[in-house]
């Protein structure tokens, strides 16, 4: 083991919020492993097997979700959330004990949790996960009220990740650069992306990685499939649904998974000209850390992504359309006459964890 530091059982749970969390936690997985340490992780549905396909040896405990409830249309993110608040405050409360009872049953010594605001304790470091500092939203007075909220949770961790670069040359803005920190230490450790910069010859036109939470997943899916008949080249899409052996119909030239591991998406997302994607954070990382071309659709609603998409248009890095102008032959050919100007950030890596982990102790 790496590193001065008594720390040999350490539990990774991320946020049931699409597979972004889950994916995030990947090339943070591994950095622990290759320094020498047991992991294990804690999740349900489709995160957890996401993360048992890419580790197949660890033990993956059963751990509820937040659930947060998603309609087609209406308010944004932030006042969904807060309408459910009563209820996700009790989903807090309620994982709050069991970690409690899973320390003691599995002497765990760490715990990592990807936006998961209820795991954490006093037994043992405990270290939250966020690229969002900052919850955007539509009015100053509720983003002021969301970001109390937001650190009055991140204040009871030992430490905070930002999985960003520190300094004005970043991805995520003011989302993980506030004017005002928490209490709790941050640190800002690189994207953190499964994929690696290797560029391969094409061999697709377009990728389409589909995410997020349902039913906004599946109304692009439809939205895309209604129009790629019209698009002359070599389509990849990729649904986002481990586990699912569902079969839909596509257009000739579409090659459609349901899920692919990470070496063969990384395959594909190497031999693709241009990325379709939602501008999850997840995603936009391991975008930019591929140097690809991306077309990026905000699911609808969610202020992070909005801001996300709007902020890497302006800098060049990628092509922006929302979910309800989006025409596929139009935007498709739009993006191909776009000037990306790609970024280099640092990128997260194994031989950061004992400097990570030596506070802690």
């Amino acid at each position: 083991m790496s590193g001065n530091f008594n720390i040999r059982n350490v539990l990774v749970a991320p946020l049931d919020w699409g597979l972004g969390h889950a994916t995030r936690c990947i090339p943070l997985i591994r950095a622990l492993l290759e320094n020498g340490m047991n992991v294990i992780l804690a999740a349900e549905d489709a995160q957890q097997k996401l993360l048992l396909q890419e580790f197949p040896a660890l033990t993956c405990l059963p751990l509820f979700g937040y659930r947060v409830i998603y309609s087609q249309s209406g308010p944004g993110l932030p006042f969904v959330v807060l309408r459910q608040a009563p209820r996700l405050l009790g989903l807090i409360r309620k994982e709050h004990a069991w970690l409690d009872k899973a320390i003691g049953e599995h002497q765990i010594d760490l715990v990592i949790s990807d936006n998961r605001y209820g795991l954490h304790t006093r037994k043992v470091p405990c270290v939250f996960i966020t690229h969002q500092l900052i919850i955007k939203a539509p009015f100053p007075w509720l983003e002021k009220l969301l970001r109390r909220i937001n650190y009055r949770f991140i204040n009871r961790f030992s430490a905070c990740w930002v999985p960003d670069a520190g300094g004005e040359d970043n991805l995520a803005g003011k989302l993980s650069h506030p004017k005002r920190l928490p209490r709790t230490p941050v640190s800002y450790i690189g994207l953190l992306a499964r994929f690696d910069a290797q560029q391969k010859p094409a061999e697709h036109d377009f990728c389409i990685l589909l995410s997020g939470p349902e039913p906004q997943r599946t109304l692009l899916e439809e939205k895309l499939m209604a129009g790629l008949a019209g698009i002359n080249g070599k389509i990849l899409l990729v649904r986002g649904k481990p586990g699912s052996a569902e079969v839909i119909e596509a257009p000739q030239q579409v090659a459609v998974f349901n899920h692919l591991p990470t070496q063969e998406l990384q395959e594909h997302v190497q031999k693709s000209r241009f990325v379709v994607s939602r501008s999850g954070y997840t995603t936009v990382m391991e975008l930019m850390r591929m140097g690809k071309k991306a077309i990026l659709i905000p699911t609808p609603g969610q202020t992070e992504q909005e801001y996300l998409a709007a902020r890497l248009e302006y800098l060049n890095y990628c092509f922006t359309v929302t979910q309800d102008e989006l025409d596929v032959p139009k935007h498709f050919a739009a993006a191909a006459r776009f000037q990306y100007q790609l970024p280099e950030l640092p990128v997260f890596s194994a031989d950061l964890i004992p400097g990570l982990l030596n506070p802690l102790t």
